[in-house]
């Protein structure tokens, strides 16, 4: 019998994966680790607090679930597109409704306007309230799909890093009157103040003031009406869930209770982190989904801070928010998903958050009645609500300890007055977040809601680049970065990496 004598098989190591370190777990910190994650990068996303998420972490409390932060969904295509990357389909994990109307504005005097995707039902809505602005609306739409295909789909997900790129594109900026105020672009299409008002307050969404932020962010309006709004069924926090096994599937992980205390510089290049417990975490690549001036002033060496801590001190925070969490033993069934509801004041309101940082005694009002939609995020028989007001940030010096309960007494004085009768003998849970907690959970500067103001002159080239441009292998991520705040804007930020960052096989 002839004996063969084989040599075993050899067995070739497998190529070292670099490794990516993700600071924060908000959306834009879990849509980076999906991102590198497909290109062959090892992730491990870090993340302070007890559960992932950030600003769309969840309350469950007493039989209610409450989403924290973000509570609607437009350019859902951006979500497809992180799922796919994994193979995936996103109707697999999460299921998606559109919402109709997408809210309804409830003005002082209790008239409102229901805002949809549909074009003849807005004509109907703008023609009851201003006959004669009927075409205005037609133009104004015009332009905000212009604006939209320009400031979003083109440049979204381009790198702002190096001035060349704003000059190129400043004169389309300055075409569609980026240079004006969204409230003073609105206001070139229409004449009546109500109108004015329902299509200028969506900077709101983003942190801005609508007689501040540049008139580029016109754009919202064409998003939603073009992708429309939709809701997570089970909550936002369905999404956060979603991405977090995505990123396990790909071999990343996720430590939560793992708060970064010191991005490390060495020869001008990140090379890991320290943590809190003492732990040093050694990465290839650093992102940070943290706030961007707390990156620069304090996760980063002196010597490697890109915004220096005088113009740090000179930018604009967006406003704070107050948000009262509360679950109700009865049902609202004429309080649809989602109400805007205007105070009194407009312009002079937003001076009081914006400019003058003062608590004024009038509010205007976001309600979110889940539950319309998704009656599992209650007891049987029971709503969930949240009610958010924008206030001043931090820098207004107000002490939340002692003015946070005053301030829901009020709110729910006027919503029991207003669209929740018996209010105040049906609460059976209750919790409120102030800029305080976003400064102390979330390492918020001056507690805002939303980084740094959306102005122009803090915006694309003028705002944290991506990559950063002291530290080699540093890039940025969230809200506090380009494009800014709200779910497409994180959302594209992590998108911008795709360009920005080197492929794996620059460190095999």
């Amino acid at each position: 019998m002839l004996t063969l004598d084989v040599a075993p098989p050899r067995h070739t190591a497998r190529p070292r994966k670099p490794h990516a370190v993700v600071i924060g777990s908000g959306f834009g910190g879990l849509a980076a680790a999906v991102r590198l994650g497909a290109r062959g990068y090892r992730v491990t996303v870090l993340e302070r607090l007890g559960q992932p998420g950030g600003r769309a972490r969840v309350h469950r409390q007493d039989g209610f679930t409450f989403d924290a932060g973000p509570t609607i969904v437009t350019a859902p295509f951006l979500f497809e597109e992180l799922w796919a990357l994994c193979g995936r389909r996103l109707d697999e994990d999460v299921t998606l409704v559109p919402m109709r109307p997408f809210y309804r504005i409830r003005f002082h005097d209790g008239a409102s306007v229901d805002v949809s995707g549909d074009e003849a039902a807005m004509r109907a809505q703008v023609a009851r309230i201003a006959p004669g602005e009927v075409e205005a609306y037609g133009r104004f739409m015009a332009a905000s799909e212009e604006i939209c295909r320009v400031g979003f789909e083109q440049l979204g997900h381009v790198p702002f890093g190096e001035a060349g790129t704003m000059l190129r594109v400043a004169p389309d900026l300055l075409r569609l009157g980026g240079h004006r105020s969204v409230h003073g672009l609105v206001s070139r299409y229409f004449r009546d103040e109500r109108l004015r008002t329902v299509f200028s307050f969506h900077p709101l969404l983003i942190g801005g003031s609508p007689f501040r932020a540049s008139a580029i962010y016109c754009l919202i309006a064409a998003l939603e009406r073009r992708w429309g709004v939709h809701w997570a069924m089970g909550g936002t926090g369905r999404l956060v869930e979603g991405l977090v096994r995505l990123i396990e599937g790909q071999g990343g992980r996720l430590r939560c209770h793992a708060e970064v205390t010191r991005i490390r510089v060495e020869g001008g290049a990140a090379t890991g982190v320290d943590l809190a417990d003492g732990t040093r975490l050694p990465a290839d690549i650093v992102v940070s989904n943290a706030d961007s001036v707390v990156t620069a002033l304090d996760l980063l060496p002196p010597e490697a801070r890109g915004w220096r801590e005088r113009r740090l001190a000179r930018a604009s925070s967006s406003m704070g928010l107050f948000v009262w969490y509360f679950g109700m033993r009865r049902t609202y069934p004429d309080v649809p998903h989602h109400t805007i509801l205007l105070g009194p004041r407009y312009r002079d309101l937003l001076a009081d958050i914006f400019r003058r940082k003062v608590l004024a005694e009038d509010f205007s009002l976001y309600l979110h009645r889940p539950t319309a939609t998704d009656p599992g995020l209650a007891p049987p028989g029971c709503d969930a609500f949240y009610v958010l007001s924008p206030v001043p940030n931090l820098d207004g010096g107000q002490d939340w300890a002692a003015l946070a309960e005053p301030y829901r007494q009020r709110i729910a004085r006027h919503l029991e007055a207003t669209l929740l009768p018996g209010l105040s003998e049906a609460v059976v849970t209750s919790r409120v977040t102030t800029p305080r907690e976003f400064r102390d959970d979330f390492r918020a500067y001056r507690g805002s809601a939303f980084g740094l103001e959306p102005i122009l002159s803090q915006s694309a080239y003028f705002r944290p680049h991506n990559r950063s441009d002291r530290v080699r292998h540093l890039y940025l991520v969230g809200a506090g970065t380009h494009p800014g705040a709200g779910l497409p804007g994180v959302l594209s930020s992590s998108r911008i990496l795709d360009r920005v960052v080197p492929d794996a096989s620059v460190f095999a």
